[in-house]
Order: C-alpha cells, then structure tokens, then sequence
C-alpha cells in the first residue's frame, strides 16, 4: 500500500510515480505496455491492446488540481495519442483519466486549453485543467476504468 503523502514528493519524484502508475494501470486492462528508452517526443510508453492497436501515450501527473500543460510540439493530435492524466490528492489513491489528444482539436476553453503566447513569451501549449469543479466532473467520462475498456 503507497503512503500517499504526495505533498512530500519532488515534481520529478511525482512524474516518476505516475508514470508507474500509468504502466500498472494499462497492464490492469490487458495492454502489452512498452516503454521508450528516450522521452523525447512526448511519448512516455507505448500500450498495446487486445486486439493489436498501438498506442502511444504521454502522462501528465498533477497534485492539488494544479493546471498542467503539454507544449504542442510535443504532441500529435491523433486517435492513437493517448493522454493518461494522473491526479493526486494526499492521503488518496490517485485518479486517473485517459483521453485521446484529439480532444484539443476544439479545446472547451475551460477543462481543456489551446494557449498561443503573443510575442512567443511562451511556448504555445495545450492545458488541462481541474480547479474547477465543473471540470472535474467532466473529467469523470475519462475515468481509466471507463476509457481503458473501452480501448481494449
């Protein structure tokens, strides 16, 4: 059983975990799951399902419902690009939600982002965002116990 006092953890310590996490979370489902030797491209392993498809999936850990972001040059919005979202909440079992990077073709403006920085002050990038309760409750057709089934 984890401790979950994830407020102790480094940012790298978290990212690490949730990648973990994800890999187990995957495996659960019945996905063959492989992981890159270089994160280079956004791609932090690859699921295979049941029946043969490849999936290339990038994971974002987040704590206290913080806002993260993907630079769009580390993504490919394609079916086969799989965002596994991992939620932690001290004192909690992590959340976790999977939905195909598509869904920032036609951001919502709320759960979902597309910010391109004037005067390129940033990089652009894609967001999500769970402040909101709303946006939680949207997040909840994500749910790996729901999506995962469903790609398998």
């Amino acid at each position: 059983m984890p401790r979950k006092i994830w407020s102790d953890l480094s940012s790298m310590q978290l990212g690490k975990y949730g990648e973990y996490y994800a890999k187990m979370e995957f495996t659960s489902y019945g996905f063959d799951v492989y992981t890159s030797e270089v994160d280079d491209h956004g791609v932090d392993f690859i699921a295979k399902s049941k029946n043969g498809t490849f999936y290339e999936v990038q994971v974002k850990s987040v704590r206290d419902d913080n806002y993260v972001f993907i630079k769009k040059s580390k993504i490919v919005l394609q079916s086969n690009r799989l965002i596994c979202f991992i939620r932690f909440n001290d004192n909690e079992l992590p959340d976790c939600y999977v939905f195909p990077a598509t869904v920032f073709e036609k951001p919502d403006g709320s759960l979902f982002t597309s910010k391109d920085y004037e005067g390129l002050k940033s990089q652009p990038e894609y967001g999500i965002s769970v402040k909101k309760k709303e946006n939680l409750e949207k997040m909840k057709k994500y749910r790996s116990e729901i999506t995962l089934l469903e790609l398998r």
